[in-house]
């Protein structure tokens, strides 16, 4: 049974029989991640977008782990300046990896590399990852989109990571609406109480959504697991 772990943020590692991975990797400089890059032991590193409080400690960990970074290729662009090996991908595109089936899905945000000079822009995206026949769908960081529902019509997703922090992302209530459209098992909330401007009532979303939908809500702290 794979096992999801929580860092804060959008970070999450993945273990499954077939390989560990980490998403968006922010630990150095996260308010409130337990776990240090150093922590980290993975065989790949997924991306949603550039910028900082996601790209994170991404070179720190991959170089350490000899891990491949999956991403999409204005980003894998950026990285291979860093020395790190990348599996570039782009929206729509699936890939078979040792460790599960990545697939990349729209996302509604930005993607601007701070102290890159302005040469990298990175497309945003969203992860479904396909690990022991489960799949979980990363949102990234995202606005509400229509392309949500096309996501819960043609899979059957065990989880669903996202966010309710709202100003840069979803906040809670269009956080629901996605929840009803995806139609996954069990919603996750993230990217919320990182900052203050994040700051967010998880447990009044989670009642919702068990209130009014047939998924269960998992709030996770960071440090939490959760097997599915």
């Amino acid at each position: 049974m794979p096992t999801l772990i929580y860092h804060g943020h959008a970070c999450f590692e993945i273990h499954a029989k077939d390989g560990n991975l980490i998403i968006d990797p922010f630990l150095s400089g996260n308010p409130v991640a337990k776990a240090k890059p150093g922590d980290i032991a993975c065989d790949a590193v997924l991306l949603t977008h550039g910028h900082g409080d996601h790209l994170g400690d991404t070179v720190e960990i991959a170089q350490k782990n000899n891990a491949v970074v999956v991403c999409t290729y204005e980003l894998a662009l950026f990285l291979g300046t860093k020395g790190v090996t990348t599996h570039a991908m782009h929206i729509g595109g699936g890939h078979q990896f040792p460790f599960g089936h990545v697939k990349l899905t729209p996302a509604a945000h930005g993607g601007l590399i701070e102290g890159a000079d302005g040469k990298f822009t990175t497309h945003p995206c969203g992860l479904l990852v396909t690990v022991e026949g489960k799949k979980v769908y990363h949102a990234g960081d995202t606005g509400l989109i229509c392309e949500m529902e096309l996501l819960g019509k043609h899979h059957e997703i065990t989880v669903a990571l996202l966010p309710i922090g709202d100003n840069y992302t979803m906040g809670p209530q269009d956080a629901f609406e996605a929840a009803k459209m995806i139609n996954p098992q069990i919603v996750v909330p993230m990217h919320y109480d990182t900052f203050e401007l994040l700051k967010q009532d998880a447990q009044k979303f989670k009642e919702r959504i068990e209130d009014e939908t047939l998924a269960r809500c998992t709030i996770l702290l960071p440090g939490d697991k959760l097997e599915f």
